[in-house]
């Protein structure tokens, strides 16, 4: 297993997906990964698979990667068992494919964007050969219900009636995860499938991302990380992913060990009070961004990527769409509203906030994954093979079923897009009112990968749903038929899309007609899906027959023929007197923030782009721990965000906004927000800087960490509101006492027990009462309340003169003790709740 960063330029660089030229990359919101996989039988065959955290693979790339290695290995990896694959992210920089269609709103090549993901890949792969030990690998697949919608209902509806009644949904809601388990040292990674858009950031995001994919795969190395695999079975505590799964809580990724101080005491805050900010610091080099990473070198790494499959007509936006005008639905045909394609957009679940519908799809992602990783039992066996071509698709003959069930030879077509692609999709339209109803590719690779049961086909482009089954199904046919028992009904035939190389989409005939976006977009005509199942069932037939497939073609190398009119940095400035680093706009001073509040700076900066700080980060969260100051977060966590921004278009001067968001699992103490970057002079060569802001603001959590605690404000009437909230809160713990470290626990596991069974929601009025006391006395509501199991009770009308209805939990595991009395605002004065503990 290896990963590297291929984050790239984070200013200035049109990003990829899109098509919109005014998304323009300005920060990053959490770094972009090559993550690899090579499994090997000893002296003899192996296989390299590449996840990227990218719009797609590039045939440019995928050339200029193997002629590394061949000049690294010789002719151990080549084209026939090296796969390149993307996630679809519509969040990264373009500019690094070779065919002018994919390059034309990015200005062009770019070559910095060509250049990280290349260098990513090749030191990804190279990671994943240095660290082949002998292991297990084992496969599980199940089902993830809420995760994808069909964008194109109409054009699916298209496809035989027949054919649909096979399939409970119009979306593939199938995941297949392997699992890959060292010998030695215990799990060490994962990989799935899973078909859904990487577009849950918008068109009009700025910040680098993976978008929904991109964030699973953050989350589930920070869940090994976090948790500690163990070594035979790689199960983690079912406690754990409970408490994360019901809290939203992300781990952090760095997994650096900072004691939780008993209290906040006024030395540490005057401690604290004496490190000001450091102003910018001209650095001979920048190896202060890389502390976080270098001080975990030794460290095994454990490596999950979530790849993509048949997405093309698969939706993050779960809630449907709708008329940003009219907030309506959108017309079901044409997606259009009052025939305008461009007021159409789908929402996703985290609707309006695009960040939390990353974070959603995302962890529903991951929690799938951890589901299938900790019960994966099916161990893969067999041999390890593949097969690869290079056909021309603008020429193919295809034979094909008449009406009448005759054969008919016909042939796709030059490469060519509808209308409908001009008006782009629910998830991002297009930037012109149209509706739906060498500058593109010709000669593209199709391959078959095999290890044991585990088929992976190979595909370079955006299959729809309908076309992925048929696709699937029939190289399972081959497979299956022609092996003579070799696969049995145990085979997992997965596709992966964006492939090697993209060439838009592949819908079948019947979606074709249709000419929505997916239909518009498959460029060599309403036949291409059959050429596909044609020529990838020679494959399959070549692989159990074990017969070589002869390649006759090959794409062309067009790196010399590039052409970029993005502007290079002229060079970077600051006001008089003002230094590269220097703090624009500090945290206030004597801060006390809360787990949830979010912490920013502005600093005076310079461009991304005159150095990309790959497996560095621009942004950086420190910890004071006695004397010392220790990393804890990065702009790889998805709790710190790094923001860059020009006053005007052409300034020589920026600004660079450091925002963190603080972490549930934050440790109290006192923390600063560290810049670093690099700015260019008109003349001379570029020079790194870092700075530091004051380090006199703390975040305060006296009573532990990763539980939950009723909180109110402190009694100034006879009513006072109680809400259930997990710390952070702005609010403080009034009981007439600190909670003693017994009594904790004993909150926590009666709060966890008993509240988190989908009758309770954060930020909903609760009251506590202990086992057989007689639960909440009622106020002026009128509500009563009924027994139920597991000392449950739910008030079933609400609170008077406020429509919030009441829970009330009584927590058998509480100690004897006093009562103590929480009021909890009713209705008005004297309609209070009142709760006795104990």
């Amino acid at each position: 297993m290896g990963s590297y960063d291929i984050t790239g330029p984070a200013a200035d660089v049109n990003m990829m997906g899109y098509a919109n030229t005014e998304q323009i990359a300005s920060g990053i919101h959490f770094r972009l990964k090559s993550r690899a996989f090579i499994v090997a039988e000893p002296n003899g065959k192996r296989v390299v698979f590449v996840n990227l955290d990218a719009c797609m693979a590039s045939q440019l790339v995928n050339i200029k990667v193997l002629e590394r290695l061949k000049a690294r290995y010789g002719d151990l990896y080549n084209e026939n068992n090296v796969a390149i694959s993307g996630i679809h992210t519509h969040a990264g920089p373009g500019g690094y494919l070779q065919y002018v269609v994919y390059i034309v709103t990015s200005l062009g090549f770019v070559r910095q964007s060509f250049d990280v993901i290349v260098d990513g890949i090749e030191k990804s792969i190279v990671e994943a050969h240095n660290n082949l030990h002998p292991g297990k690998i084992y496969v599980n697949k199940g089902d993830l219900l809420d995760a994808g919608v069909n964008r194109s209902p109409s054009a699916y509806l298209n496809n035989p009636a027949e054919e649909r009644s096979k399939y409970k949904y119009n979306v593939d809601k199938e995941m297949t995860l392997v699992k890959f388990v060292d010998d030695e040292s215990g799990p060490v990674g994962s990989f799935n499938w899973f078909a859904t858009h990487g577009t849950s950031m918008s068109r009009t995001n700025s910040l680098i991302s993976g978008d929904n994919k991109g964030a699973a795969a953050r989350f589930m190395e920070d869940w090994a990380e976090k948790n500690g695999l163990p070594k035979q079975t790689g199960v983690a505590s079912s406690d754990d992913l409970g408490f994360l799964h019901m809290t939203s809580v992300l781990p952090r990724r760095v997994s650096t060990i900072i004691p939780e101080p008993d209290e906040i005491t006024d030395d540490l805050m005057q401690l604290a009070s004496s490190y000001e900010a450091s102003g910018g610091r001209r650095l001979e080099g920048s190896n202060i961004t890389r502390r976080i990473r270098s001080s975990q070198e030794n460290n095994a790494k454990f490596v999950s990527a979530f790849c993509q499959s048949n997405c093309g007509d698969v939706s993050p936006n779960v809630l449907g769409t709708f008329c940003i005008d009219t907030h309506l639905p959108c017309d079901f045909n044409h997606s259009t509203c009052n025939g305008k394609n461009e007021l159409c957009y789908g929402r996703g679940p985290g609707y309006p906030n695009e960040f939390e519908s990353t974070r959603i799809i995302g962890n529903r992602q991951f929690l799938k994954a951890v589901d299938l990783f900790n019960s994966a039992s099916e161990e893969i066996q067999g041999k390890i093979d593949y097969r690869h071509t290079y056909l021309d698709f603008s020429q193919l003959k295809v034979s094909v079923s008449t009406s009448t069930g005759g054969p008919q030879v016909v042939k796709t077509c030059p490469a060519a897009m509808g209308f409908a692609f001009a008006a782009g999709t629910t998830d991002g339209p297009g930037a012109f009112d149209f509706k739906q109803g060498d500058d593109k590719p010709a000669i593209l690779p199709i391959q078959i990968v095999r290890i044991g049961q585990l088929v992976i086909l190979c595909v370079p482009g955006e299959f729809t749903t309908m076309a992925g089954r048929r696709l699937r199904d029939a190289v399972k046919n081959v497979l299956i038929s022609g092996s003579n028992g070799e696969f049995g009904t145990n085979i997992h035939v997965v596709l992966a899309g964006l492939t090697n190389t993209y060439s838009q989409y592949v819908t079948t005939f019947e979606e074709y007609q249709i000419q929505r976006y997916e239909g518009a977009s498959t460029l060599y005509g309403p036949h291409t899906l059959s050429a596909y199942i044609q020529e990838f069932q020679k494959l399959a037939t070549a692989m159990v027959e074990n017969k070589e497939v002869p390649t006759n073609i090959q794409p062309p190398d067009m790196l010399e023929k590039q052409i970029g009119l993005l502007p290079g940095v002229m060079y970077d400035s600051t006001p008089p007197g003002v230094h590269f680093g220097d703090v624009s706009s500090d945290v206030a001073a004597n801060s006390n923030f809360r787990k949830g509040s979010t912490v920013n700076a502005t600093f005076y900066s310079a461009c991304p782009r005159n150095d990309l700080l790959t497996e560095g980060t621009f942004a950086l969260v420190e910890k004071l721990n006695g004397n010392d100051w220790i990393p804890v977060y990065d702009d790889d966590d998805w709790s710190l965000q790094f923001k860059w921004s020009r006053p005007s278009k052409f300034s020589p001067r920026s600004f660079a906004t450091l925002e963190w968001t603080i972490p549930e699992d934050a440790a109290s103490g006192v923390y600063r927000l560290r810049h670093s970057g690099a700015s260019k002079p008109l003349i001379g060569s570029i020079k790194h800087f870092t700075v530091t802001i004051n380090a006199n603001s703390l975040i305060q959590h006296k009573y532990g960490e990763n539980f939950f605690l009723l909180t109110v404000t402190p009694p100034k009437s006879k009513s006072q509101q109680a809400s259930l909230l997990p710390d952070p809160t702005i609010k403080e713990l009034i009981l007439g006492f600190h909670l003693e470290k017994r009594l904790r626990a004993n909150f926590e596991q009666c709060l966890y027990q008993d509240f988190f069974d989908g009758r309770a929601a954060v930020g909903d009025l609760l009251s506590v009462c202990a086992s057989g006391r007689g639960g909440a006395k009622q106020g002026a509501s009128g509500g009563k309340a009924g027994r139920r199991e597991g000392g449950f009770n739910e008030v079933k009308s609400p609170i008077a003169g406020t429509g919030v209805p009441v829970v009330a939990v009584c927590c058998s595991s509480l100690p004897a003790s006093p009562t103590w009395t929480v009021w909890m605002k009713g209705g008005g004065p004297g309609s209070g709740w009142r709760v006795d503990l104990g």
